[in-house]
């Protein structure tokens, strides 16, 4: 921690990274908080809806995670059209994705929702916010993806302050909407559907007017072979590692809301919690990508090994003190979140069992995420998240579910033990340093 220029460079890039992460969590807090007071149900259609944008977010995340991997080493290289012409051919992969699942949400919701929970209760509600919130799966992928390269081209304030305004005006539009036009779910969808536009606008109009990068007409449909190719090998292992893995995710999502529906509360909050308090991990992976990338993209492989170093050892404090800040904020969590009482005895002991969860979170996310995918080594992600999600985590909590009937946190306990599973696997594999190459050569 005595490098100042590590420091210099690592802080300027996590600091509005992790603020960006931050006000991103806070919208399924906000959510939870105004439909948990209005009804749990809807709290809970509301979550579990959101599984939808989230496999979604998987096959754009990996478009734009294999562009960011090149971008990140050319940007180091100074190769500026070869980052334009990525910032191009990002936006015709992510279009056709946005509008099929925009297209079947908004056609057959209550046929989509019903695939992650039976509850008839729950339902309706869901049905009703994805019918409306499929407007905005377009403006949310698209400012994904602007963002995405402004943080590559050294525009990460603005960046963050593009998503804080999304962020500020979906809480204020929710309450609106919630609480003052009595909407439930739907109102919930309307604030995510204006905020989304609110964020796509503004993230274009910095774009367009201070950055320094862009996705110009003459490049579309004219990527190089050489950067396809680099493109492809880096971005299909990444697209069937987010598929694999977050498919996996999202079966534990169904398993969990096939329970009963204080587990299924009790869940819902339990997830935003832990992706709120990952923000500084997740802010670290991301950050850390684009310090590794430009450092190896540059030639300066020694150093960018260096750095891998010092990402591992703070992420791994990083989940130690996230595990402790979640119990520390249990007797807050529970007092905001209105749930019934056995809900809530669900949710202390949840809360309880993300501390050891936290610490493997960081770690793999710092290193499979950003260490990796900086140098291109995407292929071992792949591979250990689909055998670990798929070949123990799913198989064992559905026997645990509706075979065994175990206890809910039960069950829960062992859905949460992927990311303890793979440390030792991901740790082997980091001391190859396969990832320690120039993929600009």
């Amino acid at each position: 921690m005595k490098d100042k220029e590590f420091n210099r460079k690592l802080l300027r890039l996590v600091i509005p990274i992790t603020l960006q992460y931050f006000m991103f969590a806070l919208v399924p807090v906000a959510d939870a908080v105004m439909l948990a007071r209005f009804d749990q149900n809807a709290m809970s259609a509301v979550s579990l809806a959101g599984q939808v944008s989230f496999v979604m977010s998987l096959i754009t995340y990996a478009i734009v995670a294999g562009a960011s991997m090149l971008a990140a080493q050319y940007w180091g290289s100074n190769d500026i059209t070869s980052v334009e012409k990525l910032y191009a051919f990002s936006m015709e992969l992510t279009l056709p994705v946005t509008l099929i699942f925009s297209v079947l949400t908004f056609l057959f919701p209550t046929t989509v929702i019903g695939i992650f929970t039976s509850n008839a209760e729950i339902i309706p509600y869901g049905a009703a916010y994805l019918k409306i919130a499929s407007v905005s799966y377009i403006f949310t992928c698209f400012a994904g993806t602007v963002e995405v390269f402004m943080k590559n081209s050294g525009l990460v304030i603005e960046a963050t302050v593009a998503s804080i305004v999304m962020v500020v005006s979906n809480i204020i539009l929710n309450a609106v909407f919630i609480y003052g036009m009595d909407l439930d779910s739907r109102g919930a969808a309307w604030g995510t559907v204006i905020s989304s536009f609110l964020g796509f606008a503004l993230a274009v109009l910095i774009q367009v007017f201070r950055g320094k990068v862009h996705p110009r007409i003459r490049y579309f449909f004219s990527l190089s072979k050489t950067i396809c190719t680099k493109f492809a090998k880096g971005t299909f292992p990444v697209l069937l590692n987010q598929l694999g893995w977050g498919l996996g995710f999202t079966m534990i999502s169904v398993i969990m809301g096939h329970l009963e529906g204080d587990a299924v509360a009790a869940n819902s909050v339990v997830v935003v919690v832990k992706d709120l308090i990952s923000c500084f991990c997740f802010a670290l992976a991301s950050g850390g990508a684009i310090m590794v990338g430009n450092e190896l993209g540059a030639g300066n492989l020694d150093k960018g090994k260096e750095y891998g170093g010092r990402l591992c050892k703070l992420a791994l404090w990083s989940g130690i003190i996230s595990g402790f800040v979640i119990l520390l904020l249990s007797p807050v969590i529970l007092y905001v979140v209105d749930l019934s009482s056995k809900a809530s005895g669900y949710l202390f002991r949840m809360l309880v069992m993300c501390v050891y969860y936290m610490v493997g979170r960081a770690m793999n996310s710092v290193v499979i995420s950003g260490i990796f995918c900086a140098g291109g080594d995407t292929k071992f992600g792949f591979v250990c998240d689909t055998i670990t999600m798929w070949g123990f985590i799913v198989p064992l909590g559905a026997l645990a579910a509706f075979v065994f009937k175990l206890p809910v946190l039960a069950v829960f306990f062992l859905l949460n033990l992927d990311e303890i599973v793979k440390l030792p696997v991901v740790y082997i594999h980091y001391k190859k340093y396969k990832w320690v190459r120039n993929l600009t050569e």
